[in-house]
């Protein structure tokens, strides 16, 4: 096990079943699921009782600073099933010029920290739930794993599945970021470009699924990735004192994260380790991908396939989500809502952040600024708030601007105009 915190025997375990998160109905625990017989994600519950009496707040400070010092609140029982690349605590790191420029005069700034993902290992929060998805796997016996992905989640299986010692296959949208598909072929998964989207991926998952029995990874079709997901909740909580922030913006595809940390909220309340408060948990989409965005303002529970999906923010560009019914209770729970952005807000954000604070976003992390400004200038979200944007991925795997201005050797140099205008 990475973490060497951990000698003896089993795991600690506090896992009693599953079920269904429309329907309730229960599943034995320790045994491979996909969706339930509803054909929706199943959840993990937990003995929190047991927890409780197993594990304190304080007890926390003495662990390795990475997602597995949450044990009690993971599914995994034998250390040799977990698979493990160093995944680390993510820093939160603040933006105060920003939040200093965008306060009302004589108002004191509120608080925007960002949430950097990035640190993780592949470069991505697919780390989290990969990690989880790919150790219970392991744990229950599976050998071949294949998934549809936009880039990073695909990268994130294949390194785990390397780890572990599986085979992998990854379906992507043959637009994806070359460097995805690279890396993803680096990692030892074998990869296919499919003339498609996401979703038309995930098809051809399902029809391998039964025609020569992979196990489908695909999200929210196995109930552990919403495990690994909720580490960002927990984490967040711990960073923040165990107080939550106001509000956080979320960029939002199959919204995994925040089913997770919506889950990883409740069961911190259940232990007592946190309050009653929660943040408003805001849908980050793009105006060219936003099903979330409309079905919340439709009031539905259920989000239609969105035509024609099209956006660079390659990570929220999903169609159709299976936890749609969850994400938008999360959201109206919270009293937060979902927000669309647009292509050229997105890439103003983008050059903004970066060019003011330092801090080099991805493209969908980048959009959760851009519908924090928004939010911001219409009044949903206050100046003197604190909030967290979650940045899903190092914005050094994306293709940036072409920049440069080229010099020649042994021509004069006009300074005033070549190079401080």
């Amino acid at each position: 096990m990475a973490d060497h915190y951990w000698t003896g025997g089993d795991l600690p375990n506090f896992v009693t079943h599953l079920e269904c998160g429309l329907t309730g109905e229960r599943y034995e625990a320790h045994r491979l699921h996909g969706l339930s017989r509803a054909g929706k994600p199943l959840l993990v519950r937990y003995d929190l009782d047991g927890v409780r009496r197993a594990l304190s707040r304080e007890a926390l400070t003495a662990r390795p600073q990475t997602l597995w010092r949450y044990r009690e609140l993971l599914p995994v029982r034998r250390p040799e099933n977990v698979v493990s690349l160093g995944e680390v605590v993510t820093p939160l790191i603040p933006l105060p010029r920003i939040a200093a420029r965008l306060s009302p005069k004589g108002q004191k700034p509120g608080e925007i920290l960002v949430k950097d993902e990035g640190r993780l290992p592949t470069g991505s929060f697919k780390a989290r739930g990969l990690a989880l998805a790919v150790s219970m796997a392991k744990e229950l016996g599976v050998t071949v794993m294949a998934m549809p992905t936009n880039g990073n989640a695909g990268s994130a299986m294949a390194a785990y599945c390397a780890r572990a010692g599986l085979k992998s296959y990854v379906f992507c949208p043959d637009d994806t970021p070359e460097v995805n598909v690279r890396e993803i072929a680096m990692q030892g998964a074998k990869v296919f470009l499919v003339d498609g989207l996401i979703d038309d991926c995930g098809k051809i998952v399902a029809e391998g699924e039964k025609a020569v029995g992979w196990f489908n990874c695909s999200t929210l079709r196995e109930p552990y990735r919403i495990e690994g997901k909720k580490t960002m909740g927990l984490e967040l909580a711990e960073q923040l004192g165990w107080e939550l922030p106001d509000a956080i913006f979320y960029p939002t595809g199959g919204g995994t994260g925040i089913i997770g940390m919506w889950k990883a909220f409740a069961e911190l309340e259940a232990l007592g380790w946190i309050g009653k408060k929660r943040p408003r948990m805001i849908v980050v989409q793009a105006a060219g991908c936003a099903p979330m965005v409309k079905a919340w303002a439709d009031g539905a529970e259920h989000a239609p396939r969105w035509e024609n999906a099209h956006t660079f923010a390659a990570g929220i560009r999903v169609p159709q989500a299976v936890g749609d019914f969850l994400i938008l209770r999360a959201v109206r729970e919270s009293g937060g809502f979902a927000v669309a952005v647009e292509e050229a807000a997105i890439a103003a954000a983008w050059q903004q952040v970066a060019g003011e604070e330092g801090l080099l976003l991805s493209p969908e992390g980048a959009a959760t600024y851009a519908a924090y400004t928004q939010a911001l200038a219409d009044g949903r979200v206050g100046a003197g708030e604190r909030v967290v944007l979650f940045n899903c991925a190092t914005g050094l795997k994306y293709p940036m601007p072409q920049a440069g201005t080229r010099l020649k050797l042994g021509e004069r140099i006009d300074w005033a105009a070549d190079i401080v205008n």
